[in-house]
């Protein structure tokens, strides 16, 4: 089978596509034909030796495709079945091993090219509004990246929850996407905090969600109400700078969390969960996927260049 491998950390010409013997799967895995793949920033972090793994590995979190066989004890898939994952490393390849305890299946109505656009970010953009920072109604959200993958999820969870939603992008047709996608404010990174403030008559917002990292750490903070929350769950401008705690307490008694996915799909039932709401939500008609693009697996070096570059909006995919 072909497989993009990585032998050293770097930019993305470290990406290159091998043949690989075909895995078997182990008591408990099966083996999925991929038919789509995710493209996330993690992905990126990983190329980079950001969140380091042991060379050479395949990259890849999230993708879907048909199960080809079956590991001894699992009683839940059989070949044929349709499945999605994220949150398990080697997804950029024509087949994967993956752990049957993180297969969830893909529902009728549903594409495997839509699962894999959908299940990671979606998840993601569910466990922020729902779990790390519960929005209320009329409570007022700032959503970085509001055209990305995340952001625009985001937007769209959120005002189903009865926020005002403040969002940011960096060019007008990005902006516009945004507020397609329902937010109220669409705004330039330049000066969002006094922005935000304006908006909301000096008192600031009640959360941030911010994916970007560095380039808007210290103005997310910012842009807080009294005792407001900065839930930072990315750094796609980079890793933010060490900082004293105090500086929390001078700008309002802030809290900061710095959560993950797999924080909140840890155990099976929770992993379910929240893919079935997103998929229950999409089938509904309550939240659209915007796909922005999709590269052939051996071009997968250009499709981090994309996301990096910030050419992109929506989500990135690769098609073994």
């Amino acid at each position: 089978m072909k497989a993009i491998r990585v032998h050293a950390y770097g930019g993305p010409e470290t990406l290159r596509l091998e043949e690989l013997p075909l895995p078997e799967p182990g008591p408990g895995e099966v083996l999925v034909r991929v038919e789509y793949v995710g493209v996330n920033y993690i992905d990126t972090y990983r190329r980079r030796g950001l969140y380091p793994v042991a060379l050479p590995f395949t990259p890849g979190e999230e993708g879907a495709g048909v199960v080809e066989k079956a590991g001894e004890g699992v009683l839940a898939f059989q070949p044929g079945d349709r499945v999605a994952w994220s949150n398990v490393l080697g997804s950029y390849a024509e087949y994967q091993v993956v752990p049957a305890s993180r297969l969830v299946p893909i529902p009728e109505g549903v594409s495997t090219r839509l699962a894999a656009a959908l299940l990671l970010q979606g998840m993601t953009a569910h466990y922020l509004v729902e779990a790390t920072y519960p929005l209320k109604p009329k409570e007022v959200a700032v959503v970085h990246a509001g055209a990305g993958g995340v952001g625009q999820l985001l937007i769209q969870l959120a005002k189903a929850k009865g926020a005002t939603v403040i969002a940011t992008a960096s060019t007008e047709e990005k902006r516009a996407l945004a507020r397609a996608r329902g937010a109220d404010f669409a705004l330039p990174y330049e000066g969002f905090a006094q922005a935000v403030r304006e908006i909301t008559d000096g008192v600031g917002a009640d959360v941030v969600y911010d994916g970007v990292g560095q380039a808007t750490f210290e103005e997310s903070l910012d842009a807080l109400r009294l005792r407001g929350m900065l839930v930072l769950f990315g750094q796609s401008s980079g890793p933010v700078s060490p900082f004293d705690p105090q500086v929390l307490n001078h700008k309002g008694g802030l809290f900061l969390t710095r959560p993950s996915l797999h924080h909140y799909t840890a155990s099976r039932r929770e992993l379910l969960h929240r893919a079935g709401e997103v998929f229950r939500r999409f089938l509904e008609g309550r939240l659209s996927v915007h796909i922005g693009g999709e590269f052939p697996l051996s071009e997968a070096a250009e499709a981090h260049r994309a996301l990096e570059g910030r050419k992109t909006v929506g989500k990135l995919l690769l098609k073994p």
